[in-house]
């Protein structure tokens, strides 16, 4: 197994992933210098207009960071695209990252061929999120470079196969890039990711709880109370199964232990959409090392430290 280029040379091999609202500039480059991908969602952009004011502000902060740390250059960036029906941006945001030549392309909710081959033109690689061995394979067919196994335990959308079920599946004929989300928010973790057969370790919800996270500071502060009992799993509020936040759920209302069903017809990710419960706040299963609210670097930081001792453990077994 080995990764492109583009995914050489990290600290750690983490991925921070693109967390809907809460991802923005600042974030991605907190990542980024402090060694890992960043990345958000085009969709975090609003208006429409604003997605490329953030490019060139991601883009001049790193070169910025690269001229005055040569020796600790920036780790890369991606953006990631929902490839849905529903998403009437997705032309226009394709189009802006092909300006700026968007290093890695994060695509979910669907698998598009024509969206592939576009992001290989400029120079890209895409990585697709999935959630079964089936998904996998129909989007490395349509020319995914690598994949995001999306496990049980996983912040917002995310599905229910174990780990290592849905990695030795994938691993048995996929040799590329392979990233795993799913409770990941400790550096024993990422190496356990690396253990099973992935390549990096996809962490999302622990960075909603750190100083440039475009959160609220309610939801960082109940990311640090809570535990994996304080996560329930719904289709409610996309149409798609997530975890989110029981407190959340209790402030909009709504009884966390008795939620309705939805279905995939009511997503809908246009930008003119309603976001009915944008006070919902989607988390995974693994924050219960998540101690305080900190910068992103002393997150990392504690990720790095956790990770060499956990390869020291191993290694002297």
């Amino acid at each position: 197994m080995s990764l492109p280029p583009v995914l050489h040379k990290l600290r750690l091999p983490v991925v921070g992933a693109p967390l809907f609202i809460v991802s923005n500039p600042k974030l991605v480059v907190a990542h980024r210098t402090a060694g890992i991908v960043g990345s958000m969602p085009a969709l975090n952009a609003r208006p429409a207009s604003q997605l490329d004011e953030w490019l060139a502000e991601i883009t001049e902060s790193l070169a910025a960071w690269d001229r005055d740390h040569p020796d600790q250059p920036a780790a890369p960036f991606a953006i990631n695209q929902i490839v849905h029906k529903t998403n009437d941006r997705l032309e226009h945001d394709m189009a802006v990252c092909a300006r700026y030549k968007v290093p890695v392309v994060i695509t979910s909710l669907g698998a598009r061929t024509d969206i592939n081959d576009a992001v290989h033109g400029w120079g890209g690689i895409v990585l697709h999120d999935i959630i079964n061995n089936t998904f996998a394979r129909k989007a490395v067919e349509k020319g995914a470079d690598g994949l995001i196994a999306v496990a049980a335990g996983a912040g917002g959308h995310a599905g229910v196969k174990s780990p290592f079920a849905l990695v030795q599946e994938i691993r048995e004929w996929f040799d590329g890039p392979l990233a795993l989300s799913g409770a990941i928010a400790q550096g024993g973790a990422v190496l356990a990711a690396q253990a099973m057969g992935a390549d990096l370790a996809y962490i999302g919800s622990a960075f909603i709880a750190t100083d440039e996270a475009r959160a609220s500071e309610a939801y960082k502060q109940c990311i640090v109370a809570s535990t994996s009992d304080d996560i329930v799993y719904s289709s409610l509020f996309t149409g798609v199964h997530g975890n989110y936040l029981a407190p959340s759920i209790r402030a909009a209302g709504l009884d966390p232990d008795h939620l309705p069903e939805s279905d995939p017809s009511a997503m809908n990710f246009g930008g003119a959409a309603t976001k009915a419960w944008k006070d919902i706040w989607g988390c995974g299963q693994g924050i219960a090392p998540v101690k305080a609210v900190v910068p992103t670097r002393e997150l990392v930081d504690r990720l790095a430290r956790e990770y060499a001792a956990a390869r020291a453990r191993v290694c002297a077994a």
